[in-house]
């Protein structure tokens, strides 16, 4: 029986995966993130085929993996995770008061197949504005480190986000809705 494997540490993928029903397993790569694109969505594509590509060496022939990257975009410009609270501090006053992009990019390849699909899913998030106290008391608690754009939509960051435009779990990590249709014709495969 084929497996279906997450190339993804992030915790939320986990999570996201899960409601599909779907079992899996999760492998993690930890190669070198490098990227030669510059827009926003081909670098997502670029960063999920990294992942999945990374994840397929160790799999098994018909084994089914998921390679997942999310970037926020600013003014056509990315903005990964944060080098550290000052880094934080800048990227969340810019993207204060405005609307922004969350770009997910997802990569599915069958080991043992030429089969490969790469799709990359947008959501306009918009933040309230947030004054210096605010935006120093939310990266106090943490949340802003090891996220894309320095903000979790799940978290504390939510009372700030004014309305989306888009797939809530793609702003989260994963477009659940678009990636289980492409799943779809494995589920036999997978159960």
């Amino acid at each position: 029986m084929a497996k279906l494997i997450l190339a993804s540490a992030s915790p939320r993928r986990r999570e996201i995966l899960a409601l599909s029903g779907l079992p899996f397993e999760v492998r993690p790569g930890c190669g070198e993130e490098t990227v030669r694109a510059r827009e926003p969505e081909e670098v997502v594509k670029e960063l999920s085929r990294g992942k999945a590509l990374e994840a397929l060496a160790c799999a098994a022939d018909g084994d089914l993996v998921i390679g997942a990257d999310t970037v926020v975009a600013l003014d056509g410009n990315v903005l990964g995770k944060p080098a550290d609270e000052a880094d934080a501090y800048s990227m969340l006053k810019r993207i204060q008061g405005r609307a922004h992009q969350v770009y997910t990019g997802v990569t599915l390849m069958k080991k043992g197949s030429d089969e490969t699909y790469t799709f990359a899913e947008a959501t306009v998030v918009h933040v309230l504005p947030m004054d210096d106290r605010e935006i120093r008391e939310y990266i106090r608690t943490g949340e802003s480190m090891d996220k894309a754009g320095a903000y979790g939509i799940q978290g504390r960051f939510a009372v700030y986000v004014e309305r989306i435009e888009g797939d809530y779990q793609n702003v989260v990590g994963l477009p659940l809705a678009k990636l289980y249709r492409c799943l779809k014709g494995y589920r036999e495969e997978l159960q």
